[in-house]
């Protein structure tokens, strides 16, 4: 019997096996694949008026994390918060109107980093002087956040350009109902995501981005208190519970316990050993559809970064405006005064980037 049940281990453990490295190159395979581009979005959109256009984005932002390497989590998470509500159109950026409060200050997005917004616009102004208006708040956005996953130890990538700025103000409930919520279980954020098109291995891989950054206390202290969650590790919440006492408000810590300012896989090595931060987070282990992407991206960067890559050009195409749609902002906090000048200014654009359309 005792040689029966070794040699019945050994089957199992190389099918097992098997399985795995058949799960891992089925999704190499398909995170080599580079997702299809929205029409007017083109890799080299601004070759002819703005060669310069990704060094200026990038010198600048080694200068900025340099200073501080927080900052790069702020950028990232600026654009997610962009691309989910109406479309990767700079609408986040937008201050509010006469009419009402822009996106900005939806609950949501209180929680966005300052500095974030005062470094776009800054990079803006550096961009339109040395080429003129001619790159759009929603592109110089993107380009951003991807030299925040670069410049913080990621994956470097090519970022389809030639998105617009939208002249639209999302309203509150449109923000608040389109933002995945970080006290959120898998199944519900399946669902979120799947809405604009987003698969389950999207939805882990863009997770991944909680690998930088910071929380503040009162975002996950409901698995704190009254009862502990039973999902967290028992050591890892006892330190939560150093940082964030019930009475406090204002406390904040890391998202990845392991390597917080660095671009990784860790994020999915803390769901694995139960030290995800947010029910978002931990529920990916716990839920038995995502589990097994958890798993692999714990095991294995390389993969992660390409989904990671795959999944943040297909998401940094959500509903962008190309083409006469939209603007290109002199300001990215404010709309330009007039639809006209700014339309004819994007006509112009567009046929100044006419031969670079596509792939």
């Amino acid at each position: 019997m005792a040689a029966i049940s070794r040699s019945s281990a050994f089957i199992i453990s190389c099918v097992l096996l098997l399985a795995a490295s058949s799960y891992l190159s089925s999704s190499l395979v398909e995170a080599q694949t580079t997702p299809p581009l929205v029409k007017g979005l083109s890799w080299s959109f601004y070759k002819s008026n703005c060669a310069n256009l990704e060094k200026i984005v990038r010198d600048q932002l080694q200068i900025v994390f340099k200073k501080d390497i927080v900052q790069a989590a702020g950028l990232l998470r600026l654009h997610f918060h962009d691309c989910f509500v109406q479309g990767c159109d700079g609408s986040v950026l937008l201050d509010g109107s006469a009419s009402g409060p822009g996106e900005k200050t939806a609950a949501p997005n209180l929680s966005l980093r300052a500095e974030a917004f005062k470094i776009i616009n800054d990079i803006r102004d550096r961009v339109h002087k040395a080429c003129g208006r001619v790159v759009s708040c929603s592109d110089i956005t993107a380009l951003a956040a991807r030299d925040a996953v670069y410049l913080s130890g990621g994956p470097d990538y090519k970022v389809p350009l030639g998105r617009k700025d939208g002249l639209n103000f999302a309203t509150t409930e449109a923000t608040e109902n389109n933002l995945p919520a970080f006290f959120s279980n898998a199944s519900v954020l399946i669902s979120d995501l799947k809405a604009k098109n987003l698969d389950i291995t999207d939805l882990v891989a863009l997770s991944g981005g909680h690998t930088i950054g910071r929380a503040g206390c009162t975002s996950f202290t409901e698995r704190l208190y009254p009862t502990q969650d039973k999902t967290m590790d028992p050591k890892f919440a006892a330190n939560l519970k150093l940082t964030c006492p019930k009475t406090d408000t204002t406390n904040t810590t890391v998202l990845d316990i392991r390597t917080p300012n660095v671009f990784d896989n860790k994020y999915y090595t803390d769901l694995v050993n139960r030290q995800g931060l947010f029910t978002s987070d931990q529920d990916l282990f716990v839920n038995t559809q995502t589990r097994p992407i958890v798993n692999s991206f714990a095991a294995n960067q390389t993969l992660f970064f390409e989904r990671f890559v795959f999944s943040m050009i297909k998401m940094g195409q959500l509903s962008v405006l190309t083409g006469a749609q939209g603007e290109i902002r002199a300001n990215c906090s404010a709309r330009n005064p007039s639809k006209r000048s700014s339309s004819y200014l994007s006509s112009v654009v567009d046929e100044q980037n006419g031969e670079t359309e596509g792939f």
